[in-house]
């Protein structure tokens, strides 16, 4: 009898705004590096996976991430500068998207591909941050 193993938990989360990279190290010791519009293309939201039927986000190459609030010690939640803030990452979700997100990437290009859509924002944004 195997049993699953326990996924490593988030340590330490660093936003890179000017970038749009999310920093997530894990207490495993590994950093990864995530890409804002890969967070928002596979939010872990109904709205994304639709009830079973995942729906293909597009035009979110610029997004960024506006806030990152804790939820317990098991997830954060995403606020996105395009609005979108219901879906929670817990740190498994977050751990599977930065392991695995060479082929996630893959299958969203091929499924932009195949739908004729666009990574391409349909407004140019040029939003400035305030601290």
């Amino acid at each position: 009898m195997t049993t699953d193993p326990v996924s490593p938990m988030v340590t330490n989360l660093k936003l890179k705004r000017k970038s749009r990279i999310l920093e997530i190290t894990f207490d495993s010791g590994d950093t990864h590096q995530v890409s804002c519009e890969m967070l928002r293309v596979y939010s872990p939201s109904a709205e994304v996976h639709g009830h079973g039927n995942p729906v293909l986000v597009t035009h979110k190459k610029n997004v960024n991430i506006k806030a990152l609030t804790p939820v317990g010690n098991y997830a954060v939640k995403i606020v996105f500068d395009d609005g979108h803030d219901t879906g929670l990452f817990s740190w498994k979700v977050l751990h599977d998207l930065a392991t695995n997100q060479a082929e996630l990437w893959e299958n969203y290009l091929a499924r932009l591909r195949a739908a004729k859509a666009s990574r391409e924002p349909l407004i140019d944004m040029a939003v400035k941050y305030h601290n």
